[in-house]
Protein backbone atom coordinates (compact mmCIF):
# COMPACT_ATOMS: atom_id res chain seq x y z
CA UNK A 1 0.00 0.00 0.00
CA UNK A 2 1.81 3.87 -1.11
CA UNK A 3 2.14 6.19 1.60
CA UNK A 4 -0.58 8.36 1.71
CA UNK A 5 0.20 12.11 -0.22
CA UNK A 6 -0.46 14.16 2.66
CA UNK A 7 2.44 12.59 4.88
CA UNK A 8 4.91 12.79 1.71
CA UNK A 9 4.01 16.03 0.24
CA UNK A 10 6.67 18.16 1.71
CA UNK A 11 9.48 15.66 1.03
CA UNK A 12 8.22 15.49 -2.38
CA UNK A 13 8.17 19.55 -2.60
CA UNK A 14 11.69 19.73 -1.45
CA UNK A 15 12.79 18.18 -4.25
CA UNK A 16 9.98 19.87 -6.79
CA UNK A 17 11.02 23.57 -5.23
CA UNK A 18 14.41 22.43 -6.98
CA UNK A 19 12.79 22.45 -10.12
CA UNK A 20 12.64 18.61 -9.84
CA UNK A 21 10.21 17.25 -12.41
CA UNK A 22 7.79 14.47 -10.80
CA UNK A 23 7.47 11.68 -12.72
CA UNK A 24 4.65 9.73 -10.81
CA UNK A 25 3.65 7.46 -14.23
CA UNK A 26 5.60 4.87 -15.82
CA UNK A 27 4.71 6.77 -18.78
CA UNK A 28 6.12 9.90 -17.59
CA UNK A 29 9.77 8.27 -16.27
CA UNK A 30 10.22 6.33 -19.88
CA UNK A 31 9.67 9.56 -22.09
CA UNK A 32 12.14 11.61 -20.22
CA UNK A 33 14.23 8.85 -20.03
CA UNK A 34 14.23 8.16 -23.83
CA UNK A 35 13.71 11.59 -24.78
CA UNK A 36 16.19 13.56 -23.23
CA UNK A 37 19.28 14.46 -24.67
CA UNK A 38 22.06 14.80 -23.11
CA UNK A 39 21.95 14.11 -19.48
CA UNK A 40 19.26 12.91 -17.26
CA UNK A 41 19.43 13.26 -13.53
CA UNK A 42 17.05 10.32 -12.11
CA UNK A 43 16.10 11.01 -8.04
CA UNK A 44 14.48 7.69 -6.62
CA UNK A 45 13.18 10.11 -3.10
CA UNK A 46 12.22 8.49 0.01
CA UNK A 47 11.00 8.55 3.53
CA UNK A 48 14.03 7.45 5.39
CA UNK A 49 16.40 9.85 7.51
CA UNK A 50 19.11 9.98 5.37
CA UNK A 51 17.01 10.99 2.29
CA UNK A 52 15.91 13.89 4.40
CA UNK A 53 19.02 14.77 5.93
CA UNK A 54 21.71 13.64 3.35
CA UNK A 55 20.31 13.37 -0.23
CA UNK A 56 17.59 16.21 -0.63
CA UNK A 57 20.05 18.40 1.13
CA UNK A 58 23.41 17.48 -1.13
CA UNK A 59 20.77 17.59 -4.04
CA UNK A 60 19.99 20.80 -3.54
CA UNK A 61 23.92 22.07 -2.77
CA UNK A 62 24.64 20.40 -5.84
CA UNK A 63 22.50 21.75 -8.16
CA UNK A 64 23.09 25.40 -6.96
CA UNK A 65 26.93 25.09 -6.87
CA UNK A 66 28.13 23.35 -9.96
CA UNK A 67 29.43 25.08 -13.20
CA UNK A 68 27.88 21.41 -15.22
CA UNK A 69 24.32 20.23 -14.34
CA UNK A 70 22.23 17.74 -16.02
CA UNK A 71 20.06 18.89 -19.01
CA UNK A 72 17.01 17.02 -17.10
CA UNK A 73 16.45 16.09 -13.75
CA UNK A 74 13.48 13.90 -12.60
CA UNK A 75 11.98 12.77 -9.10
CA UNK A 76 9.93 8.94 -8.30
CA UNK A 77 9.20 8.36 -4.47
CA UNK A 78 9.52 4.91 -3.98
CA UNK A 79 6.62 3.96 -1.46
CA UNK A 80 4.76 6.04 -3.67
CA UNK A 81 4.97 6.18 -7.25
CA UNK A 82 5.59 2.23 -6.89
CA UNK A 83 5.04 1.65 -10.86
CA UNK A 84 7.08 4.98 -11.89
CA UNK A 85 9.83 3.79 -9.37
CA UNK A 86 9.85 0.49 -10.54
CA UNK A 87 10.62 1.56 -14.21
CA UNK A 88 12.92 3.90 -12.97
CA UNK A 89 14.57 1.36 -11.09
CA UNK A 90 14.63 -0.86 -14.63
CA UNK A 91 17.27 1.38 -15.99
CA UNK A 92 19.59 1.03 -13.52
CA UNK A 93 20.88 -2.11 -14.69
CA UNK A 94 23.32 -4.22 -12.51
CA UNK A 95 22.35 -2.31 -9.14
CA UNK A 96 19.86 -3.64 -6.63
CA UNK A 97 16.57 -1.27 -5.79
CA UNK A 98 17.45 1.15 -3.13
CA UNK A 99 16.08 3.95 -1.67
CA UNK A 100 17.17 6.67 -1.52
CA UNK A 101 19.36 6.60 -5.25
CA UNK A 102 20.45 8.53 -7.90
CA UNK A 103 20.97 7.64 -11.41
CA UNK A 104 22.68 10.01 -13.48
CA UNK A 105 21.89 8.69 -17.32
CA UNK A 106 23.59 10.02 -20.92
CA UNK A 107 21.50 9.15 -23.88
CA UNK A 108 19.34 6.89 -21.97
CA UNK A 109 22.59 5.20 -20.77
CA UNK A 110 23.72 4.90 -17.18
CA UNK A 111 26.80 6.43 -16.51
CA UNK A 112 26.78 7.27 -12.57
CA UNK A 113 25.23 5.53 -9.60
CA UNK A 114 24.55 6.01 -6.37
CA UNK A 115 22.69 3.47 -4.11
CA UNK A 116 21.60 3.77 -0.72
CA UNK A 117 24.89 2.58 0.17
CA UNK A 118 26.62 5.18 -0.94
CA UNK A 119 24.50 7.84 0.62
CA UNK A 120 23.50 6.98 3.70
CA UNK A 121 25.40 8.22 6.87
CA UNK A 122 27.02 11.17 4.35
CA UNK A 123 26.91 14.96 5.24
CA UNK A 124 24.87 16.77 2.54
CA UNK A 125 27.92 18.60 1.83
CA UNK A 126 29.72 14.72 1.00
CA UNK A 127 26.56 14.23 -1.34
CA UNK A 128 27.18 17.59 -3.01
CA UNK A 129 30.64 17.25 -3.47
CA UNK A 130 30.12 13.53 -5.63
CA UNK A 131 27.45 14.74 -7.11
CA UNK A 132 29.25 17.96 -8.43
CA UNK A 133 31.84 15.59 -9.21
CA UNK A 134 29.67 13.34 -11.64
CA UNK A 135 27.82 16.63 -13.23
CA UNK A 136 31.84 17.34 -14.04
CA UNK A 137 32.21 14.72 -15.68
CA UNK A 138 29.07 13.68 -17.29
CA UNK A 139 27.13 16.92 -18.08
CA UNK A 140 27.77 20.36 -20.13
CA UNK A 141 28.54 23.57 -18.73
CA UNK A 142 25.76 25.61 -17.56
CA UNK A 143 25.08 28.83 -19.47
CA UNK A 144 25.95 31.20 -16.28
CA UNK A 145 29.32 28.96 -16.25
CA UNK A 146 30.06 29.86 -19.91
CA UNK A 147 29.16 33.50 -19.53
Amino acid sequence: MPYPEMMIHGMRHELAQLGIEETKTPEAVKEAVENTEGTLMVVVNSVCGCAAGGVRPGIAMALQNSDAAPDKTITVFAGADIDATDVARGFFTNYAPSSPAIGLMKSGKLVKMFERKDLEGRHPQQIAQALVSAFNEHCTKTEAANN
